[in-house]
Order: C-alpha cells, then structure tokens, then sequence
C-alpha cells in the first residue's frame, strides 16, 4: 500500500471511530470500501441471533452468532440501494451459519463459511467456482439481466477474534467499466479496512447490549412494581408510551411556550428511562399501605379483633345474665334489659364496622358516636405481652403492666399503637435532596379510634405519607447511581411527576420555573394514565370525556401544564393513546372546543 492509501485508511478509520449512528457507520464501511477498490456493489452482514422479545422473534446482533442478516446491499449499476439509511427493508431472511438440522458449519455458502473460518475469499468469477453454492446470484442475474463475476468476502473481527460481520464486494471494476478480479494487492487495503470497522461497530454493539441490558433490567423493576400490587396495575409500562408520545409532539410545536423546546436523542433516552423508573421507589413501599381497604386494615383487617371484643362483650353480659338470675332476680324483666343491650351491642358493632369502609366524608357527630362506644369495655383474663415480638413487647412497655383480670376499652388508642419514625434519616435526606414535604411525627399511629375516625377514605396522615414517600425513594436511589452525562437528567424527570406548578406539590414543592418541560410532561402522563387506567380492583375506569375534564380542573388549579395539556388534546395524543390502550366502553366523544376556547381566552 502506499502513502495515498494510508492516509486514506487513516482518514476513513477516524470518520468510522466518529460516526454515532448505527445504520449511517455500516452504510459508510460498505461505501467506503467499494470506493477502495472500485467495486460495482456489496453487502454487509452482521453475525447475530434470531430471539424472542415481546412475543416476535427478532434478530439480535452479537459476535460468532448463528445467523448473517442483511444489513446494507449496493449495487450501482443496476439502482439497488437497500438497508442503512435508505429506509428501504432488505427483503432476504438471514443466512444460517449452521446448518439447521445437523448444526454442522454451512460451508456451501460463501458469506458464511467466512463467518465460521475467519478466513478472506477472493473469487475471481463466481461461474468458474466450485467450492461453494452460487445458486443464489446466478439466480439473481437470470432474474435482472446482471453479471455477477468477482466476490471478495473479508470478516469483521473484533479485539477478541470473534466474528462480528462479514464484508462482500462485488464486481471490481477497471477504467472502462469492465467487470474484473480483485487485485491481491486490494486485499490487505480492504482486510485494513474492515479491521477499523471491525473496531467502530464491535464499539457500537457493546454500547446497544449494555443499554438492552439496562431496559430489560428496568422493565424488570418496573413489572416487579406492578405486579406487586393490583392497584397500580401496568402503570409504569404505559406512562413511558404517553411520556414519549407527549415529547414528540411538543419537539414539533411551533407555537405557544413549546415552541423553542427541542430534545435530542439522548434527552428521549433521559425521558424514556426517568419514565420507567419513576415509580421505582415503590419496591419500598409496603403493599398493605398502598392496598389498604379498610381504615383498620395493615397486613390483616383488624376489625376481626374488635368484632372478636364485641363477641365477648356480649357474652360477659349473657353470663351476668344467668348469674342475676341464679341470685333470685327478675327473669323476665333482666330479659328485657339483655335483649336490649344486646341490640345496642349489635347496633354499635355495625356502626363500627361500616365506618371501617371509609367513604367520602365522616361527619363529626360519627366520629363522636365512636367515642362513645369506645367507652364500653370488656374483660381481659390473659398476659398479652407473651408470645410476642420482641419489638411490640418494646411498644408495650410504654406504659405500665396491670393485673390480671383487667377491664379494657372495646375501642382504644394505646402507646403500643405508636411506631416512632427515624428523623435523623428523614432530616438527612431533606436536607441533601431538597425535599419539603410535612413528615407526620410518627412513622405509623395503628389507634383504633384515631383510624375509624378517618375523614375521607381510608389513609391517615402516616400512611398518605409511606405512600408518597415512594417519590422520596425515587430521588434517592436514582441519585445513588452514577448516571453518565447525557443521562443525568433522569433523577430530575423521574422526581417530578407529583409537583405542581404553583409550589403544592411533593416531594420539594417544585413551581413551573423549577421544572423543565420533561419532568411536565412526567406530571400531565402520570396523572392522564391513573385516570384512564382500567386495571385497578379500587375503582371504576373512567371515561375518555371524564378524564379530560378531570385534567382541566387541574390545569385551572395550576397543577398541570396548560401547554401541555393543549397539546394532548390538539395533537390528537389523547384519542391515539386511549385506542392504544383504554377499554372500547371507556372511548366516547370529547367536545375539545370547550377546553381549547377555555385556554385560549
């Protein structure tokens, strides 16, 4: 070779080291090279596997693979560009490098008898050859009226020797434009050649397994959250399918606040993966919390324990009964009485049990009932600091021990109820991440009274806490991972889908300033795929027309972006995304006039 050759290697091999895209690197190392040796056409292959993902088998790209799969096909004379980026599909399956059925190395074909011997063939007319099967471009001449005479076949090896691709140029050409062999003296030119690109697209595959390997294990995060409670159901698959729908529409804005947003591939990939995991921190959220039913409810309903009280309310006063009958009292007039007392018990019993339901608002006369029950009381016989967890013996040794037998409220509030919480650790992240949210002063109150006493729904304080503490978690353990540059933005984006654009948000009370347009646009499809989700057990799916009138309140309360908001209606994203994904009974018409009037007044 000389100099003018090695300076065109050497400029050929820093455009390949500097080509990011994929399709565009493998186009350029087949451009190059026919333009090397002056060659009519050629394909590029790379070694891979045939896998299944999503349910479709899909070939995977990976050295010493099974197959060759057509990834670039030239040839000049005849108009055929197919494959990078032409958009245009290669129409032919992947070669099998091994025979199918005895998984000997297929030597007939010469692309893969390359691929599995490494070796460089140089055919000088594929008419004359015997070795290997030809039936393929003879075929292909009969069919389009071209000669295919000269084959070079040189493999892609990576820095381990394994084979990663195969390289085939067709028909060098001389100064007239006649078909001819390739030179022996071309060969080292091209096998240089293919050793630099070697190198550029062994880099790439590494680069797309590591980043497969990155969302198969956040998917796997994500589907764990799922499927760990009923009640987020496939929340955090299709929040990343709304996020990325909402990104492409407001990159292509060209008018209002949007349009001077742009995002490049790399702030997709931020979104994409901050979408995937920003419910990450629910994998510490105890489900009984996040699934609780009943106001009395944790990992059991305890309302067994107070309807269990009642039981024997009842009996002690069946047994006083009997007794003041045995000592001479009025049969029928303490009958009376029992029955009485027995109605209210079982009157009182269903009071108690219906305010354990929750609903949407308790009057303060109920909750005062309930402490008038509570006043009743009950007798306990037996130690019920045995048999115990040692923590809970801790709890109860708040206050101290009394003798047995022992008159007990039906109803109580007691210190053992009381799990105190670790400010230290709560300070030590509010201070490091920003994070301004109310911390209730205990990590659980389990009162009886204190939680039938509920106002609405079925969460006291402490647990509405444990529940959006999960934002919290979020933030830390994103914040904990060494994030490299173009994806630092991922614990922001992640973070923000519960603030709001006035400040009343959580975790850090975040305002329409603080907040980049990715971590609104988290905010606006966290909020749209809880309202339209139909796979929770604890509510009916709303409509289509319900969920975006929900969606105005909230933009009129500033906690969604108007914009953006505009923007899923006008761009037609809420009816592409509710066909994707929402029951047909739940798709009904939407009168967008009276949103997009309301907004542009």
């Amino acid at each position: 070779m000389g100099n003018v050759d090695y300076a065109k290697l050497i400029e050929i091999g820093i455009a390949l080291s500097a080509e990011r895209d994929h399709h565009r690197l493998l186009e350029n190392i087949l451009l190059e090279a026919k333009g090397l040796c002056n060659a009519d056409g050629g394909t590029l292959y790379l070694c891979g596997h045939m896998v299944q993902r999503d349910g479709e088998t899909v070939f995977e790209a990976e050295a010493d693979g099974k197959y060759l799969k057509f990834e670039i096909m030239r040839t000049d004379s005849l108009g055929i560009a197919k494959g990078g980026t032409t958009g245009e599909d290669i129409p032919f399956p992947p070669i099998s490098v091994y025979d199918v059925e005895t998984g000997e190395p297929n030597h007939k074909n010469v692309a893969s008898h390359v691929a599995v011997s490494g070796e460089t063939v140089n055919i000088a007319d594929v008419y004359e050859a015997t070795e290997f099967d030809f039936t393929g471009p003879r075929k292909f001449d009969e069919s389009t009226g071209y000669r295919s005479k000269s084959f070079l076949n040189v493999p892609l090896k990576n820095h381990s020797g394994e084979i990663i691709g195969v390289l085939q140029l067709l028909n060098a050409k001389d100064e007239n434009g006649e078909s001819i062999p390739f030179s022996d003296e071309i060969v080292p030119l091209i096998e240089a050649l293919t050793s630099q690109a070697a190198v550029a697209v062994d880099n790439q595959m590494l680069i797309d397994a590591q980043a497969r390997l990155m969302d198969s294990f956040i998917k796997l995060i994500a589907g764990a959250i799922d499927a760990k409670s009923p009640y987020t159901g496939g929340h955090c698959a299709r929040v990343p399918e709304l996020a990325e729908m909402l990104a492409t529409a407001a990159v292509e804005a060209d008018h209002g606040e949007l349009r001077d947003f742009s995002l490049d591939e790399g702030g997709f990939r931020e979104l994409h993966l901050a979408s995937w995991l920003h419910d990450c921190g629910k994998v510490v959220t105890p489900e009984y919390v996040v699934d609780k039913a009943t106001k009395l409810e944790t990992i059991y309903d305890r309302i067994h324990e107070v309807r269990m009280r009642f039981e024997v309310k009842k009996r002690e006063l069946e047994i006083d009964y009997w007794k003041q009958v045995a000592d001479g009292g009025d049969r029928d007039a303490l009958k009376v009485e029992l029955d009485a007392q027995l109605a209210q018990i079982d009157e009182d019993y269903a009071f108690v049990a219906d305010c354990n339901v929750g609903g949407e608002f308790m009057a303060e006369e109920k909750v005062e009932r309930l402490k008038q029950i509570a006043q009743a009381t009950w007798t306990r016989t037996l130690d019920d600091r045995i048999g115990i967890s040692h923590e809970e013996l801790m709890r109860k040794q708040a206050e101290p021990a009394v003798e047995l037998p022992v008159q007990e409220p039906l109803l109580s509030d007691k210190p053992e109820h009381i799990f105190p919480r670790n400010d230290a650790f709560e300070n030590l992240n509010a201070e490091l991440y920003g994070f301004k949210m109310d911390v209730p002063e205990q990590q659980f109150d389990r009162g009886e009274l204190y939680n039938l006493s509920i106002a609405r729904g079925t969460l006291t304080n402490e647990d509405r806490y444990i529940i959006q503490n999960h934002v919290i978690q979020t933030i830390v353990m994103l914040g904990q991972l060494p994030f490299p540059k173009h994806l630092r933005n991922v614990p922001e984006y992640a973070g923000a889908h519960h603030e709001t654009l006035i400040g009343t948000g959580y975790p850090r009370k975040l305002t329409k300033n603080q907040m980049s347009v990715p971590a609104r646009i988290m905010a606006l499809a966290d909020v749209f795929e809880a309202l339209t989700a139909a796979d929770r057990p604890y509510k009916k799916p709303k409509t289509l027309s319900e969920s975006i009138k929900i969606l105005s309140f909230m933009v009129k309360d500033q906690h969604i972006d108007p914009d953006l908001f505009r923007l899923l209606l006008q761009s037609g994203i809420y009816k592409e995304y509710a066909e994707r994904f929402l029951k047909p009974d739940q798709i009904d018409e939407v009168d967008l006039s009276q949103y997009l009037d309301a907004a542009a007044e």
